[in-house]
């Protein structure tokens, strides 16, 4: 079984909000036309709202629009709030995202009417103890990763039971850009194999999946959409990065370098409290004229310091125009225990820095000691939820958490 929320950051909005129930809702930043919508209600959906519409253009498909900043921990409050009142029906197998989980049905549980008791269930508690407004769509699959796609065919709260003998049909009716791991890269890889629809898809052989997918991940595919129930992949951590959309008044070169500090000193605290080391380092600027990127290669480490003194060297060879946005990707990570430091270097000393700050910062706060060269921006760049994340991290004491 796969649960879905619907329309979740908005719904959310809605729920602390009740004068904007019924009534279309985005979130992002109402101050500039040039953000974009990360999460539209259905009654702004109903207008051609969506994630990833220009801010601009949604005001001018929806008179009216109201406009929520994304306040993301808030949506990690609601997030536990939802979890304690589907654990009070069924306990979960796997949290997949934020508004994402799917459980596991046993013995009896399994048949459809059982099922489709259990999910109206989850349904009830949801409203009940998380709030009225959120609603979500379940599926119910032989496998995960067909359940999530039954999520796909019935919105807002759904409720689809796919049974074997209904496949792989009932899966036809899908566009491929509503199947779950295909990007616009994968559809058109799957497009020059000579698939164009659900259906070629799900009629395509193994080899041909193969081929189509470039890798043997087109076989897994294969069984999934045929209802074969295989282990969960875990996804390996292969880099760890920020980025950040540049507000008017840092959209300067010293206002990218004191953000694109920020960043750092942010992802680097995040490798040490992971546990891992990186070996490259990508910063970039995206212009509106002109952008610039630099990539780094270095031994393994977390220290910040290397780091500032690396990107502060880089800048020297900046080559941008009208900047709007800036990220930094540590990238080539390793585990801390798999990284044996130099004999010549003062690693071991910078280490016990870096360790020093952090600890002072969990007990004390964020930014009770940060670098100099970012006190004017020590405070941009909050933490968002990105996909298949449903923590925010915390820079320190107090950081991220939501009072009810």
């Amino acid at each position: 079984m796969f649960l879905d929320l619907n329309s979740y950051f908005a719904s959310v909005e809605q729920q602390v909000h009740p004068e904007w129930r019924g009534k279309p809702v985005a979130v992002g930043p109402a101050g500039t036309d040039s953000g974009t919508v990360i999460a539209a209600s259905y009654e702004a959906k109903a207008f051609g709202v969506k994630t990833g519409t220009k801010v601009g253009e949604a005001k001018r498909m929806c008179p009216g629009l109201i406009f929520a900043d994304s306040t993301h921990s808030l949506y990690t409050h609601y997030h536990h709030r939802v979890l304690e009142a589907v654990e009070t029906v069924l306990p979960v197998d796997r949290v997949c995202s934020i508004d994402e989980m799917q459980f596991r049905l046993l013995g009896s549980e399994a048949t459809p009417e059982a099922a489709r008791a259990l999910a109206l269930r989850l349904k009830a508690a949801i409203r009940e103890h998380a709030g009225e407004v959120l609603s979500c769509s379940v599926g119910i699959a032989p496998n995960g990763f067909l359940a999530k796609m039954g999520t796909e065919l019935e919105k807002p709260d759904g409720l689809v039971v796919i049974e074997a003998k209904d496949l792989p049909h009932i899966l036809h009716r899908l566009q491929l850009m509503e199947f779950t791991g295909i990007n616009r890269r994968m559809f058109a890889r799957l497009n020059a194999a000579g698939i164009f629809t659900a259906e070629q898809m799900c009629a395509a052989s193994r080899t041909h999946l193969v081929r189509a997918f470039g890798s043997i991940l087109g076989e897994r595919w294969w069984y999934l959409l045929r209802g074969y129930d295989l282990p969960h992949e875990e996804t390996k951590t292969r880099s760890l990065g920020h980025s950040h959309v540049l507000p008017p008044k840092l959209r300067s070169e010293e206002g990218c370098r004191d953000v694109l500090l920020r960043l750092i000193q942010k992802a680097s605290s995040r490798l040490r409290a992971s546990g891992l080391r990186a070996g490259t380092m990508d910063v970039s600027v995206r212009g509106i004229a002109k952008s610039w990127r630099e990539h780094m290669r270095f031994t393994p480490t977390a220290d910040t310091v290397l780091f500032n003194e690396l990107f502060l060297d880089a800048w020297g060879r900046r080559d941008f125009e009208r900047p709007l946005q800036v990220g930094v990707v540590f990238g080539a990570l390793k585990k801390a225990e798999a990284v044996t430091p130099s004999l010549f270097d003062n690693a071991v000393q910078r280490g016990e820095l870096n360790s020093a700050v952090d600890t002072i910062n969990q007990r004390y706060g964020k930014n009770t000691v940060f670098l100099a060269g970012i006190r004017g921006t020590k405070d941009a760049a909050p933490e968002r939820i990105a996909f298949q994340k449903t923590e925010l991290f915390k820079e320190g004491a107090g950081d991220n958490e939501w009072e009810d």
